[in-house]
């Protein structure tokens, strides 16, 4: 079973895939067949899978839309790829700043500032500093040096404990105005004599930005020097758990702008950020981590010289430029250092004691204190997911292009007829919904699960709207999947984790509905988008496309234009957990957590809450 999905789930791929969109889609009528040739089908299963991969599944216009979608998707993922990225050479790169600097009116402070911004977001994206705190900042005498200061800066403020050896001043107001920026925050600046010959013990970053684009010839006195501490730097740190990583910015010391590392004495970064666009020479690199910085080209200058760069997320000022890399997901961790966590510290009731740690949260800036995840089971642990009919659920998957989840549901569907038919159960005494549920629960002691149809627990994160001692508020769809299962089961779990701090809080208890009151209140308080976005969506049901939801708020915007009060809508309000469990976590060192649980008794009629310490 296992191996056919597998197969039959590379076909469908290669099918969508690797021929021409139209083609591709015209073959949706004709996919059967490949389960076919799969297995022997019986007329009912025959019949079912036509049933379900009709002609109006590929005809329709979603999928028609789904051309121009996916044909977006994979441009989209070639722009990520490295190889379709643009690259400039030496001549192009100087025309590329001669045009913004002259008739586009950006000045060489601005590119700078933009520069360095870039090279300090690309390093906090990745070396983190809690981990990488000290950080050299080598400076050359030109534009690149100047780039180097910024970043210092920028990094000052970012947490990090910047160094700089600036040891070939240039002796312009610019240059000038950087050096007195970073004398008044504190930064040092270190001479060429300061530093070890081996830098491996005094630093854990160190930004290569002492020669840019322009540079020809040979390094000269002291930066060979500097290049070959930088070159070294491997063989001193060989007996050491951890080296510095070192970062360049734009152009390794010692490449050739084009060729790359011709004579393989130019310096070997852990990190290449490109400014404006790669040049040719970062083709040649082979670190784990390259970024794109500088997010100020505009759209002449795209078109000028036909490049090719990836999209930045967000508000980011860098961008990584291909695939992250492989990482040993076993190999992360971290080695928690709080203060402890003790039982004669907390307060005695778990409420006031979560209040406190709240308010460390909020104090501490985090972004969304009140984000919990909520976990919610349906009658007998084990909830159904409402279904749309297997039409509609097929079309849904194709319009996403899941075409892997299209053969997995597929087998699922002849897994169900197999059994349907070893039970003796006749297909006509099946409604068309209720098929897929009698299926599962007669193969559930097989492993057999569909795909998206089954589950034993739910979870989502939600946000917390208020918290007294009668517990903890949010507010939802009552149509949603957690309402549906709340209904079966009215027992939920909380858990706040607030990871600056080291920190979780679980909560358990039952769950009701709040006064009707209550949740009109709330809705009345929301902004009006937020208002109309609950009447907009039937949360948690199958849609053809976002352009459903845009489509409906649109209309009911226009509707209540006028200013008019919206009514809150039956179906929405807001939940009360009552606690009759806490847990408090915090991490330590070596896996050594604290945690305390409080379980409430009952003493001379009142309630009071034991607290008790678990093993981490």
């Amino acid at each position: 079973m296992m191996m056919i999905r597998k197969s039959i789930s590379r076909t469908m791929t290669c099918l969508f895939l690797t021929q021409p969109l139209p083609l591709a889609l015209s073959h949706c009528n004709h996919s059967f067949s490949i389960y076919k040739s799969c297995r022997s089908l019986s007329r009912t299963q025959s019949d079912f899978l036509g049933s379900i991969w009709s002609p109006t599944v590929c005809s329709s216009p979603t999928i028609r839309s789904f051309s121009s979608k996916l044909s977006e998707s994979i441009t989209t993922a070639r722009m990520q790829n490295p190889e379709s990225i643009s690259h400039l050479t030496q001549r192009e790169a100087a025309e590329v700043d001669e045009i913004l600097m002259g008739p586009l009116g950006f000045s060489v402070d601005q590119l700078m500032e933009l520069a360095g911004l870039s090279v300090a977001s690309s390093i906090a994206e990745v070396y983190k500093p809690g981990e990488y705190s000290r950080a050299l900042v080598i400076c050359g005498p030109g534009n690149n040096g100047g780039d180097g200061l910024v970043a210092a800066r920028h990094l000052h403020h970012f947490g990090y404990k910047p160094f700089v050896c600036y040891p070939k001043r240039t002796q312009k107001p610019l240059y000038n105005g950087l050096v007195t920026q970073l004398e008044s925050l504190s930064v040092p600046f270190l001479s060429v004599e300061d530093l070890h010959v081996d830098l491996s013990g005094d630093f854990d970053i160190l930004v290569d930005a002492m020669f840019g684009f322009s540079f020809h010839g040979s390094p000269r006195p002291p930066f060979d020097d500097l290049i070959q501490k930088l070159v070294q730097l491997r063989n001193y740190a060989q007996n050491r758990q951890k080296y510095p990583v070192i970062v360049s910015v734009d152009i390794p010391s010692g490449w050739h702008v084009e060729e790359g590392d011709v004579s393989g004495e130019g310096v070997k970064p852990d990190m290449l950020v490109s400014l404006t666009a790669p040049k040719l020479c970062a083709k040649k690199f082979t670190g784990p981590h390259h970024f794109l910085g500088g997010r100020f080209v505009p759209p002449s200058i795209v078109d000028k010289f036909k490049l090719h760069l990836p999209p930045y997320p967000g508000t980011s000022m860098c961008v990584r430029i291909g695939k992250p890399p492989q990482i040993d997901i076993s190999a992360l961790r971290q080695n928690y250092i709080s203060p402890e966590l003790l039982e004669e510290q907390v307060a005695a009731d778990p409420i006031d004691q979560f209040r406190k740690w709240f308010d460390d949260a909020l104090a501490a800036g985090l972004r969304e204190p009140n984000a919990m995840a909520l976990s919610t089971v349906g009658k007998d642990g084990k909830p159904y997911r409402e279904l749309m009919d297997p039409q509609g659920y097929l079309s849904t998957l194709i319009l996403y292009g899941n075409f892997e989840a299209c053969a997995t549901f597929l087998m699922g569907v002849l897994s169900g007829l197999q059994a349907i038919e070893r039970h003796k159960i006749m297909w006509s005494e099946l409604a068309p919904l209720e098929f897929v549920k009698r299926t599962c629960e007669l193969e559930l002691d097989k492993e057999i699960q569909f795909s998206g149809l089954v589950q034993v627990s739910s979870s989502r994160i939600v946000l917390l709207k208020g918290v007294d001692k009668d517990g903890f508020v949010w507010y939802t769809n009552y149509e949603s999947q957690k309402s549906r299962e709340l209904s079966e089961n009215p027992q939920a779990s909380l858990l706040f984790y607030w990871d600056g701090l080291n920190r979780q809080v679980r909560v358990e208890g039952p769950v009701q509905k709040v006064p009707e009151e209550e949740s009109e209140q709330y809705f009345h308080s929301r902004p009006q988008g937020s208002q109309i976005g609950a009447i907009a969506s039937k949360q948690s049901t199958i849609i053809p496309g976002r352009h459903i939801l845009h489509q409906t708020y649109k209309e009911l915007e226009e509707k209540y234009s006028d200013g008019s009060l919206i009514p809150k809508p039956k179906h929405w309000g807001g939940y009360r957990l009552k606690p009759k469990l806490f847990e408090f976590w915090q991490g330590q060192q070596s896996r050594l957590h604290d945690r305390l649980q409080y379980i409430p008794q009952e003493i001379d009629r009142k309630l009071v809450w034991k607290i008790v310490r678990l093993a981490p």
